[in-house]
Parts: C-alpha cells; sequence; structure tokens
C-alpha cells in the first residue's frame, strides 16, 4: 500500500507576480470605543471570512450557523463505522487552487506557513473511451499554459485544430469582469463550446470535467462562467492547474483553528442556530431573530447559500425593496449531488492518483483516494490493511431513483480501478445535498451583489457578484471580505486588501485579437 504522502513546498510560495491588488478602503485601524454589534449569519467560507475581519477590528461580532458546526459546504461530523472506528464525513473533496488568494489568506490567520494542505502532483482526467489528460507537465506561464495544454492533450489532433473557429474562440483571450458576463452570459457553456467547434473527446474530457465542478450541466450552465474559469487558470495566471487539499478532515484543519481564532477575538460563535427572520428597526438596526430569542445589531451580512438566502429573506418582508427581493427569488440551486464514501478492506493499485477525474463513467464525475493525502484516512488504511474511496456524482436529475445512481457510480468504480471489484466494502456513507448556487444562462443580473437597498445589511457567498475575477471558493472568501469592508467603510474603518489573478488578459496580442471579436 501507498504511505501517506509528505507534504512538499510548491504551495507555499507566494502569489503569482501578476496578481492584481485590491486595495481596502482607508480608515482607523480598529474600533476604539462603542464598536457596533455585527451579525453574521451562515457560518461558511463567505461567513467566517466576514466574522474574522469584523472581530479583527473590534467589531462585537456574532456568528450563527444553522449546522452543528463551521464550514457550510465544507464542514465534517463524526460518524462510528462498523468496525468501531469514529471518523469525520464529510460533503466530500474540494481542490485549493493556487489562485485562491484570498482564501488562503484567511487560513494563514491560523497557519501562517499553510502547513495544513498539501499538494497533490497531477490533476488527471479520464475518459472512458481510454484517453487521458494530465496537467503535470503543462507549462503555468500564460500564454504557454494555453498552448501547452491543447500540444499534450490527446484530445486535440491536426485536424481538430483545422477544424476549429478561431474567431468564435476569441473571447477566451481576454476575459474582464463583468464584462464577459455582458458578452456570454445569454448562452451555454455547450453552445459556447459548439460554436468554437472544440474536439468532442476535448469538450468531454476538459470541459465538461471543469463546468461540472460548478455541479450543473455544461447545458444549464452560463457559459461566462466557464470561459471565467478559462482565465482564471489557463491565461490570467501562472498557477496552473494543480492545487493542494487539506491533510486532515476539515474541522481539524480549518475549521476548528478558525473558530478559536474568532473566539480569541470575543466573536460569539452560534452553531446550531438557524436565523429565521430579519427586521429592520426605525433607529437603523436590525432584529435578529432565532428560535430562542430574537437581538438588536447594527448591521448585518447575510452569508447563506442561495436556498438559505431566499427563505430569510421570504420570511422578512421589511428587508431591502421589492427589485432585490424580486431578484433573490429568483436565484436556483443546481440539482443534486451525490457523495459516497468507501471504506474498503484492501488497497487500489499503488499508482492509482488522490483524485481523478473522469467523463464517459455514467454518473461517476470523480474518484478520490483519501488515504493517499488525509491523515485521518492515511491512519485507518494502514491499520486495516485497506483504503478509503470517495466517489462523486453530479448534476443528478432530481427524479433520478437515488440508490440506483449509488449503485451505478460503484459499478464505474469498478470500471475505473478493476481491483476494487474483489474488495469487501466494510462501510460506507452517502451524502445527497442539493444546496450549490445554479449559474444558469442569463441568471447574472439576478445575482445579488455584496451591497444591498440597505447600508447596514451586505451579501456574501460564491452565487454573489464581485466584479473580480474570482470562482467558487475564492468567490466565498473574496465576497466575505468585501461584504465586511463595506460595512466597515461607513464606520471609517480600514477594509481588507484583497488579491485575484489579473482583471484582463496578460497578453497584450491576446487582447488586442479579443478586441476584434468584441468589435
Amino acid at each position: 500500500m501507498t504511505e501517506f504522502r509528505a507534504r512538499g513546498t510548491g504551495h507555499r510560495r507566494g502569489r503569482d507576480r501578476r496578481a492584481a491588488v485590491v486595495h481596502a478602503p482607508q480608515g482607523r485601524a480598529r474600533f476604539a470605543a462603542q464598536a457596533p454589534a455585527v451579525a453574521v449569519v451562515g457560518g461558511g467560507i463567505a461567513g467566517i471570512a466576514a466574522a474574522t475581519l469584523l472581530a479583527e477590528r473590534g467589531a462585537h461580532v456574532t456568528l450563527y450557523e444553522r449546522e452543528p458546526a463551521l464550514g457550510g459546504r465544507l464542514s465534517g461530523w463524526p460518524t462510528r463505522l462498523s468496525d468501531g472506528t469514529t471518523v469525520t464525513m464529510s460533503r466530500g473533496f474540494h481542490a485549493f487552487f493556487r489562485q485562491y488568494y484570498n482564501l488562503r489568506g484567511l487560513l494563514r490567520r491560523v497557519d501562517p506557513g499553510l502547513d495544513s494542505l498539501t499538494p497533490l502532483p497531477d490533476y488527471p482526467l479520464w475518459h472512458s473511451s481510454g484517453l487521458c489528460d494530465s496537467f503535470a507537465r503543462v507549462p503555468r506561464t500564460p500564454p504557454l499554459s494555453a498552448l501547452g495544454f491543447v500540444a499534450l492533450s490527446p484530445t486535440f489532433g491536426l485536424r481538430d485544430l483545422l477544424r476549429m473557429n478561431p474567431r468564435a474562440a476569441l473571447p477566451l483571450l481576454d476575459v474582464r469582469v463583468p464584462g464577459v458576463y455582458d458578452r456570454l452570459d445569454g448562452i451555454s457553456a455547450h453552445d459556447l463550446l459548439t460554436r468554437i467547434r472544440f474536439p468532442e473527446a476535448a469538450h468531454h474530457l476538459a470541459f465538461e470535467v471543469f463546468s461540472r465542478s460548478f455541479f450543473a450541466d455544461p447545458r444549464e450552465l452560463s457559459a461566462a462562467e466557464l470561459v471565467l474559469m478559462f482565465h482564471i487558470y489557463f491565461l490570467g495566471s501562472s498557477e496552473g492547474l494543480l492545487f493542494d487539499v487539506p491533510d486532515e478532515p476539515f474541522p481539524t484543519a480549518l475549521w476548528d483553528p478558525l473558530r478559536r481564532y474568532l473566539e480569541g477575538h470575543a466573536a460569539r460563535v452560534r452553531t446550531g442556530t438557524p436565523v429565521r427572520r430579519v427586521t429592520p428597526r426605525a433607529d437603523g438596526g436590525l432584529d435578529i431573530a432565532t428560535d430562542a430569542r430574537t437581538t438588536r445589531y447594527d448591521a448585518l451580512v447575510l452569508a447563506l447559500d442561495s436556498g438559505g438566502l431566499r427563505q430569510v429573506v421570504a420570511a422578512s418582508p421589511g428587508l431591502g425593496d421589492a427589485a432585490w427581493r424580486s431578484r433573490i427569488g429568483r436565484l436556483r440551486t443546481a440539482p443534486p449531488f451525490l457523495v459516497s464514501r468507501l471504506w474498503l478492506d484492501r488497497p487500489v493499485a499503488a499508482d492509482r492518483p488522490g483524485f481523478l477525474g473522469t467523463s464517459g463513467y455514467g454518473p461517476l464525475d470523480n474518484v478520490s483516494v483519501l488515504d493517499r493525502w488525509e491523515g485521518e484516512a492515511s491512519r485507518w488504511a494502514r491499520r486495516t490493511k485497506g483504503s478509503v474511496i470517495e466517489l462523486h456524482a453530479y448534476a443528478v436529475p432530481p427524479e433520478a431513483e437515488r440508490a440506483a445512481v449509488q449503485r451505478a457510480a460503484l459499478q464505474r468504480l469498478y470500471e475505473v480501478y478493476p481491483e476494487t471489484r474483489s474488495a469487501r466494502i466494510v462501510d460506507e456513507r452517502h451524502e445527497w445535498r442539493a444546496d450549490c448556487p445554479m449559474f444558469p444562462v442569463g441568471g447574472y443580473r439576478d445575482r445579488p451583489g455584496v451591497r444591498t437597498p440597505d447600508p447596514a445589511v451586505t451579501v456574501a457567498g460564491d452565487m454573489v457578484r464581485t466584479e473580480l475575477p474570482v470562482a467558487l471558493m475564492e468567490r466565498a472568501a473574496t465576497s466575505g471580505f468585501l461584504a465586511a469592508s463595506a460595512l466597515l467603510e461607513r464606520w471609517g474603518v480600514r477594509g481588507q486588501t484583497l488579491w485575484t489573478v489579473p482583471r484582463a488578459g496578460r497578453s497584450a496580442v491576446l487582447r488586442r485579437l479579443a478586441a476584434l471579436e468584441a468589435g
């Protein structure tokens, strides 16, 4: 069995030298006296980022989270296996890409060297046809990164390149926010790739894998989000598509230390406490109602998922104005997804990667071998001479029979890693969720911005419009800092300096080419 791998040092290097700085609103370093009371509703990445900045500046912060633990979609909880072992279950694998500058800045509060993150050596993609892609050897410096991917990928042949529509591909060369949404939010990711005439194999193997990272079918996903991802990972930064993962379960590595950090800054953390209603007051404050009590605050950050935000706004008729409330009501949630974790009585082959993206294997979208990189899983695997495997199935049709999807994903695992056919499943857990934001065609303008009609209320989350080239977990962290900074600016207190990949294409030549299509 492959032993738990020691971490490397690649994840510790600094930001890309071409990264863009977003300066914080200036003001006092922190509140001196008469600090405001601020409620942050939602204990995921966005809420923790907002609460952290506000508490550091001396505000009286209360962080509300409906679940028993912090972390949102990266939370974890204990479960007892049939062999008597207590382990941590979660909602599945998440990649911490090197371009997540603001999320990493949040983590550095409690882990200055990011020692809790360990790098994975590759991001391999397999198609059932036998085609394989790898990002380990792809150059990282744009535009060589994009050219290298095309040159090294088996999905791009000379005939395929000659068939492509270069003019339709020009928007990929200079991505700006919000301009990319003005140009491409009206078509789907699938239709854009069809228009460009990307090779079918590349369409299915690489770009479909990327689009499904939004938990959505590429026929439903806005092309603007896919193109933004292309900018972030290929033409906007030199960080590439390699990533890091926490070397212990999420609570141990991330959220327990951050909770202690918040409480060390006098923040009150209320887990297992859903907020039911918000009522603006005549004095400019807000009453926040939970099941137990109603408490007055001076300001509020709503850092909820799409469904939770719709629910709280619907129950709070005085919040915002009619147009804002209507937009919130139209927010959509992505289709259900499945995370299956299997504890097997024997190891997988020693050369299996820690993470593998798949396409063409029915509902199976990726396979993780947790004992390759997570300490808790590695210890269990060493002790039992087994392995811990995780399967993901995204964008499952809501009407699908869930047990059948679980069986189908397992059968596909046997095709991807045939040695698992003979393994006995010591125990298994299946998590079904449907709470990720949907980024549908034409939906950008309905998504909330950080600021709301009420200057005492801001919004944060991975569905929020930030006007910056960020996505997924990095959008959550960035929006959380922006939401807190917007409130601090009202009181003349300094906000958070942020970093992103460049806010436009890095190459002047490519920008001029992109202007041909725009014109």
